[in-house]
């Protein structure tokens, strides 16, 4: 979103900033549980799928694995934007065969026993970014210290949440109706990692939802591609100089360094993507290189 708000894709153009990644991985593909026995994405075509926002990771992940699986996913199924706390009620009613949104989602979708977890997302791409602390230029330039202490906040926040002993208590806390509004036992399934699948299973991934701050800027680079790819972006794209502007990997290095965090080496981290290596200084041939696009 920030990435499309600042190019004014389908919106007035302002410039946006992404200070930190709140959290990586944390989404899956949830499915209705009538379509237990159809795992295979090849018999998928006609499902309907929703997603949070055309312009959103969620999207883009679940375009990515349909291709990937011969699926073109403007021609084969509907993706529909669907707010999160509405998917698990649609999926019930039999709106949707399945989505891609964001947990503890999925995961109520398995506890109302409407769906199941067919893939977690990080089985696409394991570190990729979830949510973002996303502000405008405006505001961090009208009001500075207030930016500089909510870095700080969410630095520090993040650096908590990524101790799995304190899983289980951030559970408790975000749980109640004026956070989250989940059953604890649904929110601490997604970040203890121990949860049922919906077909009978527990599943042991303690990284299903992490807490990596680092805005790389190669992330950036991969999401402008597949805005390419699937014809949201036209023309030709300096993925380099969008990243740059828009991810504040320089910022966040200065804030976690005052923090007394470990502080990474580098700017654009090279990724693995359905087994599939993406080198961000190869954007323009990699964005090129899908046989299933709509640009």
């Amino acid at each position: 979103m920030p990435l499309a708000i600042s190019m004014g894709i389908g919106s007035v153009a302002q410039p946006m900033r992404v200070a930190t990644i709140q959290n990586i991985n944390g989404q899956a593909i949830t499915l209705a549980l009538k379509h237990k026995d159809n795992r295979d994405p090849k018999g998928w075509k006609g499902f309907k799928f929703a997603v949070p926002f055309e312009f959103s990771k969620h999207n883009v992940l679940l375009r990515y694995y349909l291709a990937e699986n011969g699926l073109n996913p403007d021609t084969d199924v509907q993706i529909r934007v669907v707010p999160p706390p509405e998917m698990v009620a649609n999926l019930r009613a039999g709106n949707i065969d399945g989505f891609l949104g964001p947990d503890p989602f999925n995961q109520r979708a398995v506890y109302d026993e409407v769906g199941f977890i067919h893939l977690l997302s990080k089985e696409i791409w394991d570190g990729h970014p979830c949510c973002a602390f996303g502000v405008s230029e405006d505001f961090i330039k009208q009001n500075p210290n207030t930016f500089a202490a909510l870095y700080r906040a969410v630095l520090t926040a993040a650096n908590m949440a990524r101790d799995p002993k304190n899983r289980e208590l951030i559970a408790k806390v975000i749980s109640p109706t004026a956070y989250l509004n989940q059953p604890e036992t649904v929110v601490n399934q997604v970040l203890t990692g121990k949860f049922a699948d919906g077909l009978g299973g527990i599943k042991n991934v303690p990284d299903r939802a992490d807490f990596d701050p680092v805005p790389w800027q190669s992330m950036a680079v991969w999401m402008l591609t597949q805005m390419k790819r699937w014809g949201y972006i036209k023309g030709e794209v300096n993925y380099k100089q969008i990243a740059e502007q828009v991810f504040l990997l320089t910022d966040a290095k200065k804030q976690m360094k005052l923090l007394d965090q470990k502080v990474p080496d580098g700017a654009y981290k090279s990724y693995k993507i359905m087994g599939k290596e993406f080198d961000p200084a190869k954007a323009d041939a990699y964005a090129k290189s899908f046989a299933i696009s709509r640009s």
